[in-house]
């Protein structure tokens, strides 16, 4: 049966890729973004499809429509980002679950929640499995993210025991790929850009710190398998790459990759930034038959081909200078 499907933040770097998914498998698709992070060229290209639809809308504010399923993707996710207005990220976490679920309860519809490793803080338990409960500041500049997250998740699990919501919660871990915002902070996205302009590679204190870093595609189909699971879930579920990388070793491999003369440059580290994060996914491997597919080179490339498109959009001159330099 044809869906309606919802997705709050589809204009934004993950939720454009997953408005672009579920149009492919015949749904409609209403994409809510109130642009505060998210592009409209992120899916300039589905405007003209039938079967898509864009609406400017903030989630801290009820949203009154008709559909099948909720994606809950409505918050920036960024430090940079979430840090520009603490109080806002917080009342887009937990209002905006507030509205969905409220939404969702109406249509008895199924409600999926983008959570977050962030949840985890600075963890002294690695990887990270689902029942591990973090360490986090709530009083730092990351609380506002963090616990905002933390609260979105309390409020749909007490949905799904006191409405019997169907609910869904994925707590996704570093992502990267193509329509990453150019100014979002992210080691990705920063080293990329670095790279091909010829700037130097910043990282905060010894570079020593991990990732693991998951390709957009991957996580938009651990999603939609998410979304489509069946049997109720008593907890949220991993959503990232186990394969874990310093963050030394990943600005060296842009270097490589974008045949780039940048050097390293160190500089202090960030309050609250944790040392190491990967996620365990047993949970997503036994539920939902899920595992990241693309390796790192690989997704590097699209996403370096990208930013390189996007720079020579942009300025065209001056990039085509750095190039050659």
């Amino acid at each position: 049966m044809r869906k309606r499907v919802l997705v709050t933040g589809g204009a934004g770097f993950v939720g454009s890729h997953l408005c672009e998914r579920l149009l492919k498998e015949k749904n409609d698709v209403l994409c809510v973004d109130n642009f505060f992070t998210g592009s409209r060229n992120n899916v300039a290209d589905l405007l003209s499809n039938p079967s898509f639809e864009l609406l400017r809308h903030d989630v801290t504010f009820p949203l009154y429509v008709e559909v099948d399923e909720i994606y809950n993707l409505a918050c920036p996710a960024s430090p940079i980002h979430y840090q520009r207005d603490p109080v806002q990220t917080t009342k887009t976490s937990v209002m905006g679950a507030i509205n969905m679920l409220g939404l969702a309860k109406r249509l008895r519809a199924r409600v999926l929640q983008t959570s977050t490793s962030e949840v985890y803080g600075d963890p002294d338990v690695h990887p990270q499995p689902e029942d591990y409960r973090g360490r986090v500041s709530i009083t730092g500049p990351r609380a506002c993210y963090d616990e905002g997250k933390r609260c979105a998740e309390t409020l749909f699990f007490d949905y799904q025991r006191q409405h019997r919501l169907q609910i869904r919660v994925a707590r996704i871990f570093n992502t990267y790929g193509p329509n990453m915002h150019p100014q979002d902070g992210r080691v990705v996205s920063n080293f990329i850009i670095q790279a091909l302009t010829g700037q130097p590679i910043t990282l905060f204190g010894d570079g020593l710190q991990t990732r693991s870093f998951c390709y957009v595609d991957d996580l938009v189909e651990g999603l939609v398998r998410l979304m489509a699971m069946e049997c109720e879930t008593a907890k949220p579920i991993n959503l990232g790459n186990p394969t874990e990388i310093t963050v030394t070793e990943l600005a060296q491999r842009i270097i490589e990759l974008c045949n780039s003369r940048s050097v390293l440059e160190y500089r202090a580290l960030p309050q609250d930034d944790p040392m190491q994060r990967r996620p365990d996914i047993t949970q997503a491997r036994e539920h939902l038959h899920w595992k990241p597919k693309i390796d790192l080179d690989d997704g590097l490339r699209r996403t370096i081909a990208y930013f390189d498109a996007l720079l020579s959009r942009s300025q065209p001159a001056v990039h085509q200078l750095q190039k050659a330099g």
